[in-house]
């Protein structure tokens, strides 16, 4: 989820804290707790950092060791022990227990987005999305907006938040469903179609579609269960040369492919180099692919310059490239 709905999560969760006898009873441990499960609504997202490093990293590592298994067990022990040093008198095991379901949570509800996150490290780096709710989805942050307004004018904090939670849990029984309507709508559009690609919006019934089929890729939209394909591409397997292994090897081409499940190619000649982009066919919008990753390779087999991210015009990329094409 986004930064603003995991925020509001916190604060709804620290709310929900006042059903424990101890937090509602002990202001130490109340204020420890409001802390501690803010922090630990956010904290899972402290690898946004490697940005700053480079796209590369950051696709490869982001929702990655900061959301799995070990993480959620170390991240509330930190963060309560920390706490301590603040408010020493807090009760250690109800604070860790709120902050443990703090991070928790976050980790949870980033498995039903599109993106997903790596949860199940060290057992396995399949990365687990189950796509059915928007990074950002508008319902999800009113519905906490209101019930935290509710809450503030003066109503039971622990009846007005279970009640948005219980509201919110058929909220997702109802993503379920209509996802499972739109990918029966896609095998009858696409029945040939191996693989199927289906990511929500922040319109309840708008979906991006991307399937393939053993000869074709297909991209489209789906509005209920009205499914429009907007584009289709040959399917065929990436030619080899030695220009072209070399681009595949390099970290940007590899952090894509790590992170892209359905992609097309395209192999050109630009100037004197040779030029490999990889291109995800999950994120059309207006016409326009703008997830990508482009290596150019020169006559000595050496990548020139390489990129991935996301471009939303030629110049740009080319900026990104330090290319200059040929006028």
């Amino acid at each position: 989820m986004d930064t603003g709905t995991h925020i509001v999560m916190g604060v709804a969760l620290g709310g929900l804290a006042m059903v424990d006898p101890v937090v509602a009873a002990e202001t130490a441990t109340m204020s420890a707790v409001i802390a501690g499960v803010i922090v630990g609504s956010l904290i899972p997202d402290v690898d946004t950092v490697l940005k700053l490093r480079s796209n590369a990293v950051y696709i490869r590592h982001h929702r990655g060791i900061t959301h799995s298994i070990p993480a959620v067990l170390l991240w509330p022990l930190i963060i309560s022990v920390l706490l301590l040093f603040f408010v020493p008198s807090a009760d250690f095991i109800h604070l860790w227990v709120w902050t443990f379901l703090a991070v928790f949570l976050h980790v949870f509800v980033d498995i039903f987005n599109a993106y997903g996150t790596q949860a199940l490290r060290p057992f396995s780096n399949k990365w687990v999305a189950i796509g059915v709710i928007n990074t950002f989805d508008p319902i999800i942050f009113i519905s906490h907006i209101i019930a935290l307004t509710i809450w503030a004018m003066g109503a039971n904090s622990v009846y007005t938040l279970s009640t948005m939670y219980v509201i919110l849990f058929f909220y997702y029984l109802l993503r379920f469903a209509v996802k499972s309507a739109v990918k029966k709508a896609v095998f009858n559009t696409v029945p040939d179609a191996m693989e199927i690609f289906i990511a929500p919006t922040m319109r309840f019934f708008h979906w991006r579609i991307a399937a393939s089929s053993e000869t074709y890729h297909y991209v489209g939209r789906a509005y209920g269960r009205s499914v429009n394909i907007y584009d289709r591409f040959d399917r065929k397997p990436m030619p080899k040369s030695p220009q072209i292994d070399v681009a595949m090897g390099d970290k940007n081409m590899e952090a894509f492919t790590s992170f892209s499940p359905i992609y097309r190619w395209s192999v050109t000649t630009v100037g004197d180099l040779c030029e490999v982009r990889l291109i995800d066919l999950r994120y059309r919008s207006k016409g326009y692919y703008p997830f990508v990753a482009v290596a150019h390779v020169d006559n000595e087999l050496n990548v020139v310059n390489s990129y991935t991210g996301w471009i939303f015009s030629e110049d740009k990329l080319n900026k990104k490239l330090n290319f200059v094409p040929n006028s």
